[in-house]
């Protein structure tokens, strides 16, 4: 699983506080998590596209 969100901003897509808490914990429990800390290719390709046909 990936996303360019950290935990702290996963509560905007599950926003029940509990609910979120129970989604990382199982997500995360036993996992290896890799931080490239860096943008996603994809997000920049889609704002090129948007911003050339603006």
């Amino acid at each position: 699983m990936a996303s360019n969100e950290s935990f702290a901003g996963w509560t905007k897509t599950f926003t029940e506080p509990r609910l979120c808490a129970a989604i990382v914990d199982r997500l995360t429990c036993n996992a290896a998590m890799i931080d490239t800390g860096t943008r996603s290719y994809r997000l920049a390709q889609s704002e090129a596209q948007h911003s050339t046909h603006s």
